[in-house]
Order: C-alpha cells, then structure tokens, then sequence
C-alpha cells in the first residue's frame, strides 16, 4: 500500500505548481495590467471624478 501511495505522489508531483514559464507569463500580464490600469486612473477624465468625490467628501464632513 505505501509503494502504491509514493508512485501516485510521484506522478503528480511534476503537475504541482507552475512552471518559470508560467511565472513569466504571469508577471508579463500583471506588469500590463498594472501599466493599463496605471493610464485609465491618470486619465483627466478619472483624475476629475477622483477630484469631485473627493471635494464632495470634505464638504459633507465639515
């Protein structure tokens, strides 16, 4: 039973986790991300949304 359960472990191990290409490609996508989301957020239009709510914000308050 041991022999059995140590082959199983054995074949599955090399599926476990991701490979460098994977983390490569993961942190490709991120940086985009990261990047796309970075130009929406500096956007004129966001920027005075941002602006807004928080003027609204400091008015309510006080």
């Amino acid at each position: 039973m041991a022999q059995v359960m140590t082959r199983s472990r054995g074949r599955h191990a090399r599926d476990d986790g991701m490979s460098t290409a994977e983390y490569a490609v993961g942190t490709v996508a991120a940086a985009a991300f990261a990047g796309l989301l970075f130009k929406i957020v500096t956007s004129p239009e966001v920027r005075r949304l941002l602006l807004d709510i928080v003027k609204r914000a400091l008015q309510l308050a006080g």
